[in-house]
């Protein structure tokens, strides 16, 4: 379906930190340039109907102030937007609140790059499983999206059939090791991030914790 190690390679990531009124959180940052303009992007990443095609049906009131679901997912408030460049919205999941910032920037002969900022406060989670909990999540969604912009189809139920295969294992285990590194290169201790980042591979493909 994808050519793996080429998607993971066309992905940066970054492990930090962001501070909040309520303290200092840690952020995990995708960023990858696709080929098409900005306002096709953006309607990619902002418009109910194209939002199904790649990720998940959505539900609500996706406008300033207004509350959307992603079905079966998260949940949340969207608190800035800023067409087409940017969006900041609340992630409420599993009883926790955490935030997205997707940022959108013109590169130049017709492409686009997305960055997508995931904030969320030190919670036992993060330190049992680190960046990778999200980041490989979010690194499939961006799967999805690099399938859906070129043609601009419905591309959900090839990735239903794709996540059952070792091709996409293999996904999931490279995006997991860019994201141990990622945990490194931000100043955590090499263990911590090495016992974390495999409890967060088990988790996604069922193996051995």
């Amino acid at each position: 379906m994808i050519e793996v190690t080429g998607q993971i390679n066309a992905v940066t990531r970054r492990v930090g930190e962001r501070v909040l009124e309520a303290g200092t959180a840690r952020t995990v940052t995708l960023a990858q340039t696709y080929d098409t303009d900005v306002d096709d992007l953006w309607d990619a990443v902002t418009s109910p109907d194209r939002i199904r095609r790649w990720f998940l049906p959505v539900s609500g009131d996706l406008r300033l102030g207004g509350r959307y679901a992603l079905e079966g997912n998260a949940s949340g408030t969207i608190e800035r937007c800023d067409p087409p460049k940017s969006f900041f919205a609340t992630w409420e999941f599993a009883g926790q609140t955490s935030w997205i910032d997707v940022r959108l920037t013109p590169e130049g002969d017709g492409r686009a790059r997305l960055e997508l900022e995931h904030i969320a406060h030190v919670s036992d989670h993060w330190e049992e499983f680190g960046p990778g909990a999200v980041g490989i999540g979010w690194d499939l969604g961006l799967v999805g999206l690099a399938l859906h912009l070129p043609s601009g189809d419905d591309v959900t139920d090839l990735g239903k059939e794709w996540i059952a295969t070792e091709e996409a294992r293999e996904f999931m285990r490279q995006s997991g090791e860019s994201w141990f590194a990622a945990h490194v290169a931000a100043g955590d201790d090499e263990a911590d991030c090495r016992a974390a980042a495999d409890r967060t591979l088990a988790a996604y493909t069922g193996g051995p914790q």
